[in-house]
């Protein structure tokens, strides 16, 4: 059987994304034949004994997985992980065994909620996750303190961060409702870096209070129940895989290559 790197054949059994599979190689956690590998440029088979964690993930079966893809509605203070350390509940643990091996695609904080995607599609993922690939992201703040000035006007431009010394990519912003005490934002995002959001908004004098996403391109949280999720359909699926597809082709410029946690 033709041999590929190890990244996409993780990505294929539904384990990791490619990026995600680089972090867990050089943290030492994949095992082929039983031995740890090291080598992001690493090529085997399926025919191979692939392990993850000391787990098998191929099981002898030389087939890809069924795709599945899920909009979850994270709960706050559960991590968007496929394990943690810690012994925090985790994504995967709402998820029913029958969907099988899942993961999440990119990160909320945790005490942040609101629309993950969850799959075994490491592709995918991929191109959701990538700077130069993925959809726009949007989310529903909740901020401390009174709206002032030209913030909305400074958001829309690209907000410098002082704290983390970088310009935040310009961004949609719009005030939904704003008192003496609180402002609610409905803000959408291309770029994807760590904690951008609360980064922007600290900046301003507005510490995060809620922080929800609803949307990631063509997939809506709706009514999902916190803690619950809906199956994708698959012509969601097919449109979001076409418009990553033809951003990347498009895309003249790299942004860093970063997963978000907001």
């Amino acid at each position: 059987m033709e041999q590929e790197r190890i990244q996409k054949i993780l990505s294929q059994l539904g384990v990791c994304s490619r990026r995600k599979a680089e972090q867990y190689i050089q943290e030492g956690r994949i095992k082929v034949n039983g031995q740890i590998i090291s080598e992001l440029g690493f090529k085997c088979s399926l025919e191979d004994e692939i392990a993850f964690d000391d787990e098998i993930v191929n099981q002898g079966n030389n087939e890809p997985k069924k795709l599945v893809y899920l909009a979850f509605n994270k709960p706050y203070d559960v991590v968007s992980t496929a394990s943690d350390p810690q012994g925090r509940k985790t994504v995967v643990d709402f998820i029913p065994k029958e969907y099988g091996r899942v993961f999440p695609v990119g990160r909320l904080d945790h005490n942040s909620t609101g629309l993950l995607i969850m799959t075994n599609d490491g592709e995918f993922a991929n191109l959701v996750t990538h700077p130069s690939s993925s959809p726009e992201k949007e989310y529903m703040v909740k901020v401390k303190n009174p709206l002032k000035g030209d913030e909305v006007d400074r958001l829309a431009k690209g907000l410098y961060v002082m704290k983390e010394a970088y310009t935040a990519a310009p961004c949609k912003a719009r005030v939904l409702k704003h008192d003496e005490n609180s402002v609610l934002f409905d803000i959408i995002l291309h770029e994807g870096k760590k904690r951008e959001i609360r980064h922007m908004m600290d900046t301003l004098d507005h510490p995060v209070k809620i922080l929800m996403r609803i949307r990631i391109g063509d997939i809506k949280l709706g009514r999902i129940p916190e803690g619950q999720f809906a199956p994708i359909p698959e012509e969601v699926i097919q449109k979001m895989k076409k418009k990553c597809y033809e951003r990347k082709a498009n895309n003249t410029y790299m942004m860093d290559d970063e997963e978000e946690e907001q």
